[in-house]
């Protein structure tokens, strides 16, 4: 009689311990739920669009050269905001009536400039828009802002004519090192437009004697 309770008892636990074997079983993931091992990749969920390098279009790895580029239209885009700021400032502020015709003309130009050819550029490359001009550049309109008459003339004038003969030389050497077709061409128009604003600025400052070195024809030479 106690053996075959001895062997009853036996049997009660191994039936038990193969129930749990089959509960347990049954509740791993297929695989058995092993680690992986050597030159197994873990499956991972898919990135969302647009959230891998948020406002750069994928591509072939980035050289240098597209670094530059890049940079160009990024610096022009910044520019574009920076002279249209100080120009709406120019036509509220100045008392000479060429000034303003002038600031106008600039306004409108880069205006042009910035929708037609750099906001492009920006989607093509991948290039975040500006909200607005620089930090620098917004210090330098609010300075600007507690000039008036005849001092804040001759302050935009000398600003227009440094700022363009600065822009003039990063188109023209853009127009030569850049490889991407679109860069370049905008590059070479650019010049060509921003030279004639230099020519412009010159002359109206010359106009209202403020003091003019060199020569925009030199500068505008490719």
């Amino acid at each position: 009689m106690k053996f075959k309770g001895i062997v009853h008892r036996l049997c009660m636990i191994s039936a038990t311990a193969c129930l749990g074997a089959m509960v347990i079983q049954a509740q791993m993931p297929p695989g058995g739920g092993q680690q992986p091992g050597a030159g197994q990749q873990v499956p991972q969920q898919p990135a969302m669009p647009g959230t891998q390098n948020p406002g750069v279009i994928p591509g072939p790895g980035a050289t240098s050269q597209d670094f530059g580029e890049k940079a160009f239209v990024s610096k022009g885009l910044e520019g574009d905001e920076s002279e249209i700021a100080i120009g709406d400032l120019a036509q509220q502020k100045s008392q000479s009536n060429d000034v303003k015709q002038l600031a106008q003309k600039l306004v409108n130009d880069r205006t042009q400039m910035n929708q037609k050819w750099f906001m492009p550029l920006a989607h093509q490359l991948g290039v975040s828009i500006p909200n607005g001009p620089s930090k620098k550049d917004k210090k330098t309109t609010e300075k600007m802002q507690a000039l008036s008459g005849n001092d804040f003339d001759t302050q935009y004038l000398t600003m227009m004519i440094k700022d363009h003969r600065k822009d003039l030389k990063e188109f023209q050497d853009e127009a030569k090192a850049a490889q991407d077709p679109n860069v370049k061409q905008v590059a070479q128009q650019g010049a060509s437009v921003i030279s004639q604003h230099l020519q412009l600025v010159e002359q109206v400052a010359k106009n209202h004697n403020v003091p003019v070195e060199g020569s925009s024809k030199q500068s505008s030479s490719m």
